[in-house]
């Protein structure tokens, strides 16, 4: 990290779920004031707690470097987007759905000011289509955290056709600032993390659905053999089955068959087995 890097002075976040709370948690520590907005006053009590839960975790993990008061005095939540026009960077971390991160981000972007940064934490959808819906895409990127975004040391920032150069640099700069490396990717499907990870998934579901071997042993091929620090199969059950198949979905309809999703995924999905967060996925999971 160099003596200039640093993050900016109010940073903002759109959706207070796992990824938004993550994002928000990260600039907080090093030394944001962050405002999270949330679709009702429910959800922003909830991403508040999120939010909080996880800085007080840092603190007494040793991690973080103020007292709790002061991380307090610096973290509002909402469910007005027109809090946004304080902040130099507003992040959209809204579910991974075309349609619902244009509404966002163009609601967003009418808030901003302009010297203000706008950037999605997409992990797959295109940048320059996102970017064609708004008035100014030069201050538009990439920015895709990785889960647990406090544990993660990678954030993928995705330069579209249209973004303004300085805007990477100062994004290298922030991500540096958060202890985390960047790499920078073109616009394309999937950019390079969701793509590589999504067709290592995908295989390990097929492979699993042929009978090749049980989920723990594909598992383990692919932690011990290859040093994957989690195996494809629980990093799915992890991520979401639900958010996987969206992914394979919309990589599939860009790049071909080969992003299929296996029928075991769609039924799984169906059936309402998406992992972690319901307690089944490929995996059994203890609340």
């Amino acid at each position: 990290m160099s003596e200039t890097d640093s993050t900016p002075a109010h940073v903002g976040v759109l959706g207070g779920g796992r990824m938004g709370a993550g994002i928000a948690h990260a600039f907080l520590l090093a030394g944001s004031s962050v405002t999270v907005i949330e679709r009702d006053d429910t959800a922003a009590a909830a991403a508040s707690d999120r939010v909080l839960d996880s800085v007080d975790a840092s603190i007494d993990r040793g991690t973080a470097l103020e007292e709790a008061t002061s991380y307090r005095a610096r973290f509002v939540t909402g469910t007005d987007v027109s809090s946004f026009a304080a902040c130099d960077l507003v992040i959209e971390a809204v579910p991974e759905d075309i349609a619902l991160k244009i509404d966002a981000l163009t609601r967003v972007e009418k808030q901003l000011t302009p010297g203000a940064a706008l950037a999605s934490n997409t992990s797959s959808i295109s940048i320059d289509e996102l970017a064609a819906v708004l008035e100014d895409p030069e201050r538009f990127l990439g920015m895709h955290f990785f889960n647990p975004v406090p544990a993660s040391t990678l954030v993928e920032i995705v330069r579209g056709a249209t973004t303004g150069p300085a805007l990477i640099d100062d994004a290298r700069g922030w991500v540096r600032a958060l202890g985390k490396t960047p790499i920078v990717v073109a616009d394309a499907p999937g950019f390079a993390s969701s793509r590589l990870g999504v067709a290592i998934g995908l295989e390990a579901i097929r492979m699993l659905e042929e009978g090749v071997a049980s989920a723990e042993d594909i598992d383990a091929a692919m932690t011990l053999g290859y040093k994957h620090p989690v195996g494809p199969l629980r990093l799915t059950d992890i991520v979401g089955l639900d958010v996987r198949l969206g992914i394979a979905e919309y990589l599939a309809a860009h790049l071909g068959a080969r992003f299929e999703p296996p029928a075991l995924l769609r039924r799984l999905v169906a059936e309402g087995h998406l992992g972690r967060k319901s307690g089944r996925g490929f995996y059994e999971w203890d609340a």
